[in-house]
């Protein structure tokens, strides 16, 4: 099995769900639900190619504190190699807030160590140890951002695959050094309204031709119209698996390690936006992104089921 390094930031996730209202200043509201799980895009797509039954390893940082401890007990017990996760008695690991009602979600977030990680604390050495290398969250992180380039350019000549997950930016001035970035990177992993971010168009396909001639394949998500990518000249779109949904935090990022999990074993694109999609609707079984991740049985029961 191919080895995975997942390099990328760190925070818990405090969900409080079916709240009967959102908060008003000086005002107080119940919620139905609580739930703290590990959180970030990262953490959520390493712990799904972990339950794939792929071998992972995490590099970041955190604070030493409590929610620093919780998540790298979280990745520990999901299997995942711990051993690169860099702590610092000066930083205070990030946390998000998730309020939901039936209606809406709304999200309040401290980044933390989130912007810490840099190139630089990923070796040539370390990477000779691994088969892929995994980014997500590029415009969060802001210390890895500008050495992301050389860092998956490194990656190539050690004979690493690479993927890219963007995230949101949320400054939403997106800018067009990614598109260089993409020179370097085999798999470009983001949703709708972030591919039109990133390229400018508003339209699926004028987002997926403006990306076109840069080497990375990219592989849009479209939550419940499914997924989608350029084969060859053509259009080929990924199925979006009919699920009971009670939560939909990190589906994207599930997909990612869907996707990722099948393209290591060099299935074929659409058996790999099966996959993908498969991974992401059976994660919003429960809530936060990875109380209700799904093993390999599961994935393919389900695409068994709904071909």
């Amino acid at each position: 099995m191919k080895r995975i390094l997942v390099a990328g930031e760190i925070n818990v996730d405090l969900v409080f769900r079916d709240c009967h209202a959102f908060p008003l200043p000086g005002k107080e509201v119940l919620a139905d639900d609580f739930v703290m799980t590990p959180g970030s895009s990262s953490m959520i797509c390493a712990m799904g190619l972990a339950r794939l039954g792929n071998p992972v390893a995490f590099v970041g940082w955190a604070g030493m504190d409590s929610w620093g401890d919780y998540c790298v007990a979280a990745l520990r017990d999901a299997g995942i190699d711990t051993t690169g996760i860099l702590r610092d008695e000066t930083l205070r690991t990030g946390v998000t807030t998730s309020l939901s009602t039936a209606q809406d979600r709304a999200l309040v977030t401290f980044t933390g160590a989130t912007a810490t990680l840099s190139a630089d604390d990923i070796s040539d050495e370390w990477l000779q140890a691994f088969d892929h290398l995994h980014i997500s969250s590029y415009y969060l992180q802001r210390a890895l951002r500008p050495g992301c380039r050389d860092l998956f350019a490194r990656a190539r000549l050690q004979g690493l695959t690479t993927s890219l997950d963007p995230g949101f930016d949320p400054d939403e001035r997106w800018g067009d050094e990614l598109f260089e970035t993409l020179d370097e990177v085999d798999l470009f992993l983001p949703n709708d309204v972030e591919l039109l971010g990133v390229t400018g168009k508003t339209s699926l396909m004028d987002g997926l031709h403006r990306l076109a001639d840069r080497r990375a394949r990219t592989v849009v998500k479209r939550g419940s119209q499914g997924s989608a990518t350029f084969d060859g000249e053509n259009l080929l779109a990924g199925p979006a698996y009919p699920m009971t949904s009670v939560e939909s935090t990190g589906a994207g990022d599930s997909f990612n390690a869907g996707f990722i999990h099948a393209w290591l074993r060099q299935q074929s694109l659409i058996d790999c936006l099966r996959w993908g999609g498969a991974c992401g609707s059976l994660s919003t079984r429960g809530v936060g992104g990875t109380t209700c991740q799904a093993d390999a049985a599961e994935v393919l029961a389900l695409i068994e089921a709904v071909p």
